[in-house]
C-alpha cells in the first residue's frame, strides 16, 4: 500500500468544516515519503513502548501494546523491524501479514511520539516487520508527563467480556490517557494518543465519547472516522498493569462551540460503541509520578 503525500477525502472533509484547511496545507509535507534513518532511527532505537493498529484474524480492529527494551524498533530507510509482538492472549498475537497497520512509539519522559504506518510483511516468533509508507513526530499536546518503571509481573492474562461493568467504567472515568486505533479503505491504519484531565472520557450508557481538543489540524483520526467508523481503544492502568481492549465504532458528533461537555470549545467530539471487549493485566511496568500536561482543558460537566 502505497499512501498519497495527500489529505484523503475525509481528513479534508473534517478540515473543511473545522476551518482549518489552510492551517492543514501547510503541513501537508509532513505526508513525505518516509525515512527511518537518521533522527528517526534514533528516536525509535530509544523506546520500549509502542502501539500497534491492525486487524485480528477475524477481521476486528484492534490496538495493542507491544514492550521490548531500547533497541526493539529498529528503523531503517522505509523499513521498521519490531523485535517483539503482542503479548499472547492479547487480540492481536497473531495478527496476520500482508495488512495495513499504523503504529505510534511514544516517550512519556519527554512527551515526544511518532507514528509510523505501513504494510505488515512478516510476523514470526521473532517480531514483527513493516514497509514504512509514512512517518512523522507529532507535538507533545496532552501527553501526561510520567517516567515508566519495570515491574517484575507475571505472564499476561487477558478475558473477553461485555462493556460497562463497574471495573470497566472506573478505569475509562479515571484515565487521562488511551489510544485510538483507526482505518481507511485506501490509504490504511493509524495509531493515534489521546490525553486529557481524568474524566474527559464520558461513559454514557452502551457507549462512550470524549471532546475533540486543539491540535495539528490534519485530522488523521477523525478523517479516517469519517469515511470508516471502525475503531479500537486501548486504555492502559499505569498503576496497576491493566489494560482495556475496546473493538467497535465511532463516529463525529458537531455540536456548538462550547456547549456542555465541550471541554477543547473546539465544537466536535467523537462517540464510540464497542462491540467486542478484551481485558487484561500485560504491562511490565508501572509509573508511579505525574506531570499533567499544563494545557489539559477543564472538564465543563
Amino acid at each position: 500500500m502505497t499512501r498519497s503525500t495527500e489529505f484523503h477525502e475525509g481528513e479534508l472533509a473534517v478540515q473543511r468544516r473545522a476551518g482549518v484547511r489552510a492551517e492543514a496545507a501547510r503541513l501537508s509535507g509532513m505526508l513525505a515519503p518516509p525515512n527511518l534513518s537518521g533522527g528517526a532511527h534514533i528516536f525509535l532505537g530509544e523506546r520500549d513502548l509502542a502501539l500497534l493498529t491492525g486487524r485480528d484474524r477475524g477481521g476486528r480492529l484492534w490496538i495493542s501494546p507491544i514492550l521490548g527494551t531500547p533497541g526493539f524498533l529498529d528503523g531503517r530507510d522505509t523499513t521498521l523491524r519490531v523485535h517483539s509482538r503482542p503479548s499472547a492472549g492479547d487480540p492481536l498475537h497473531d495478527l496476520p501479514i500482508g495488512q495495513p497497520v499504523g503504529m505510534l512509539a511514544i516517550d512519556f519522559g519527554t512527551r515526544r511520539r511518532m507514528r509510523v504506518n505501513g504494510t505488515l510483511t512478516a510476523a514470526g516468533s521473532d517480531g514483527l516487520e513493516m514497509a514504512v509508507d509514512q512517518a512523522y513526530g507529532n507535538c507533545p499536546q496532552y501527553i501526561q508527563q510520567r517516567h515508566l518503571r519495570r515491574d517484575g509481573i507475571a505472564a499476561a492474562q487477558f478475558h473477553a467480556a461485555d462493556f460497562g461493568d463497574a471495573e470497566q467504567t472506573r478505569m475509562i472515568e479515571q484515565s487521562d490517557t488511551f489510544f485510538l486505533g483507526t482505518v481507511h479503505p485506501e490509504r490504511g491504519a493509524d495509531a493515534s494518543h489521546r490525553g486529557g484531565t481524568p474524566g474527559f472520557v464520558r461513559v454514557d450508557g452502551t457507549s462512550l465519547w470524549w471532546p475533540d481538543y486543539p491540535g495539528n489540524n490534519m485530522f488523521n483520526s477523525l478523517g479516517n472516522i469519517a469515511i470508516d467508523d471502525t475503531t479500537a481503544l486501548l486504555f492502559l492502568d499505569f498503576a496497576t498493569g491493566g489494560t482495556l481492549h475496546l473493538s467497535g465504532t465511532a463516529a463525529v458528533e458537531w455540536t456548538a462551540p462550547g456547549a456542555r461537555g465541550d471541554d477543547g470549545g473546539t465544537g466536535r467530539r467523537t462517540r464510540f460503541t464497542p462491540q467486542h471487549v478484551v481485558a487484561g493485566a500485560a504491562l511490565p511496568f508501572r509509573a508511579a509520578d505525574l506531570i499533567p500536561y499544563r494545557r489539559n482543558p477543564h472538564l465543563t460537566d
